[in-house]
């Protein structure tokens, strides 16, 4: 388990780096919900996505400055040790799926970091990750099954405890992007801190709700490995060691959207933010609007907030995000 003194002193590593990201909302499209959406977002993060606070604070945190970092990632986490690895000025080896969004790949190349492409039904990151890292003497940052990424990722959760304060929010619920669950195992354990009784929920692509199914069952249940997604952010076989026990003891459930669904919530966050979302970055959007659906909704009233997590989208499909009907 994380404890928060381990997000506390994350935060306090690496705040010079960080963006603080905003918490947005929309009066307009309050109307239309029936309660009030507040979205942090991370999409105006460095390199685009929340992955940059858990590099940041796994490599910060390495003793020797110069050793290698390797990592596995389809796109955020690989561009975010991308980044951090030249801010610190060290060499960075990143496994990547090959149908991966080509603008993420160029992203970690452009980084400067030597991009090592995979089969993602075939072969196995982890052990290609284990081979290099062995191969170079260099340190694994995995992408949530690593306690310093985890903590890094919880401050998201110190940031939104103080914009709930200055703007006077009571939230009833957290909707968080989850794939892994590096993100809101960190953001739970940061949120429960200050917030108790807050109930937070996974936000997951529908054949991918491995997370929800899992805290159903009280046991790790993997994805069925023939399934696809277009939310690629997320696409995890299974929840992992480290962050399903604190899932397990800190969440209130999941809530599973379709790919439809996440294009949908794209094109609101654009019409009513002006915000840039890729779909795996838009699903906890997406379950908060799904939930605006029902008739009554057991959120009608009420304050509500939503984790955006990343805005690496290729044009194609923002673009087919935008032409989409049945958003809000």
């Amino acid at each position: 388990m994380v404890p928060f003194s381990d997000i506390d002193q994350a935060y306090q590593r690496i705040q010079h780096l960080i963006v603080k990201t905003p918490l947005l909302t929309s009066d307009r499209l309050n109307d239309k919900l029936g309660f009030r959406l507040f979205i942090k977002a991370e999409p105006l993060q460095r390199t685009g996505a929340f992955k940059f606070r858990g590099a940041c604070n796994a490599i910060l945190s390495l003793e020797d400055a110069d050793q290698p970092v390797i990592a596995f990632s389809s796109g955020n986490h690989a561009q975010a040790v991308a980044f951090v690895a030249r801010l610190t000025g060290r060499k960075a080896t990143i496994i990547m799926p090959q149908d991966a969004p080509e603008a993420k790949i160029a992203a970690t190349r452009d980084y400067g970091a030597d991009v090592v492409l995979y089969d993602r039904y075939t072969e196995s990151r982890e052990a290609i990750g284990k081979e290099i890292a062995e191969q170079q003497n260099g340190a694994l940052i995995k992408p949530y099954d690593h306690e310093a990424v985890i903590a890094g990722q919880g401050t998201i959760g110190i940031e939104l405890t103080d914009q709930i304060k200055a703007q006077g929010l009571s939230p009833q619920a957290v909707f968080c992007c989850t794939g892994g669950g590096g993100l809101i195992s960190g953001l739970a354990i940061s949120l429960h801190h200050s917030h108790p009784e807050l109930a937070i929920y996974a936000a997951e692509p529908h054949n991918f709700d491995d997370v929800r199914r899992s805290l159903e069952a009280g046991t790790i249940i993997s994805n069925d490995p023939e399934a696809r997604s277009l939310c690629d952010a997320i696409v995890t076989p299974c929840p992992g060691t480290i962050t399903f026990p604190i899932m397990k003891a800190h969440l209130a459930g999941g809530v599973a959207v379709t790919d439809e669904e996440a294009l949908q919530a794209m094109q609101t966050c654009w019409r009513y933010l002006k915000l840039v979302v890729e779909p795996g970055g838009a699903v906890a959007v997406a379950a908060a609007l799904q939930q605006a659906k029902e008739t009554p909704s057991h959120l009608a009233g009420q304050d509500v907030i939503a984790v955006a997590t990343g805005g690496n989208v290729d044009d194609v499909i923002y673009q087919n995000a935008l032409t989409m009907e049945g958003a809000f």
